[in-house]
């Protein structure tokens, strides 16, 4: 069975005295979105399932608010991220085929699958350390037992990720480094980010002549350096002493606006749900799916 016990589920669910609750939902960690992004394309499965079945280069925003709406249910939703994790894994189902050496594959391969969840918390670690507020030691380990226990609620098996964080560091390192490879998704990721147009927000849309340049260079800057420097060479991505002195300097500014952050940019995740509220009721993962 992959999904939890029912006995099980509440011990699953997160609320605010949660790692997870605080950690998850900083706005600044929006600037990492490329890096799980190229770390689960670059999965030779996630690349197959991608390539025959994702148009995200036509609509990447789109593509990002449903990824933050799943993330956001998951953690905040309560009860609801229950049957969202249950959707989630449904919506799967159909992701599968043959690749073009006869290879047959499927989203919900365990290996694969696991992995996209994997990514997610690696991202949060390093995002946190690089762009927000790092975690202490201690709150990394139950952060851990925490997002590992969500997976359980979209059909990650117990088994398909260590049990303990330091085991999760080898594991996630080891598979970066041998089991990813430059796919043809990985191109199509990074082409998109040096194109991508303007947020569907009216302000951001205004600005985005103006912006786009630098925006751009940002979330290439940001992705493409928290990556493992062993995995950007195998992936055949340039870094340069300027790219790595422009990503130093946004993370020391990034982390010293924290003083001065809202504690709703830190926690952004409750907000996010109201706000998409009918959107999410209406999409993939909604009651209306």
């Amino acid at each position: 069975m992959v999904f939890p016990a029912e006995q099980e589920i509440e011990g699953l669910i997160l609320g605010p005295d949660s790692v997870a609750w605080r950690v998850t939902s900083d706005v600044r960690l929006n600037l990492g979105v490329l890096y799980p992004l190229v770390l689960q394309v670059a999965h030779p499965t996630v690349d197959a399932g991608v390539s025959e079945h994702s148009d995200f280069e036509h609509r990447p925003w789109d593509r990002l608010m449903r990824t933050m709406d799943y993330v956001s249910l998951l953690v905040y939703g309560g009860h609801d991220a229950v049957a969202a994790g249950r959707r989630l894994r449904h919506l799967h189902r159909r992701f599968k085929g043959t690749t073009a050496d006869g290879t047959r594959y499927s989203a919900l391969e365990p290996e694969a699958y696991a992995w996209v969840h994997a990514t997610l918390i690696a991202t949060y670690v390093h995002a946190n350390a690089r762009f927000g507020h790092a975690m202490r030691s201690a709150e990394t380990h139950r952060f851990y037992v925490e997002y590992r226990g969500l997976g359980r609620l979209i059909g990650v098996r117990e088994r398909d990720l260590p049990p303990t964080w330091p085991e999760f560091c080898r594991y996630f390192r080891r598979t970066a480094r041998t089991r990813l490879a430059r796919t043809p998704s990985v191109e199509r990721v990074l082409h998109t980010v040096h194109r991508v147009g303007a947020p569907p927000t009216p302000i951001t849309g205004a600005l985005w002549p103006a912006i786009r340049i630098p925006a751009r260079r940002i979330l290439w800057l940001a992705g493409i350096g928290l990556l493992d420097p062993i995995v950007r060479r195998n992936l055949g991505i340039g870094w340069s002493w300027l790219d790595e002195a422009q990503f130093r300097t946004l993370s020391m500014v990034t982390r010293r606006l924290d003083p001065l952050m809202p504690a709703d940019l830190k926690v952004s995740g409750p907000g996010h749900l109201s706000w998409r509220e009918r959107e999410i009721a209406d999409g993939p993962l909604g009651q209306a799916a």
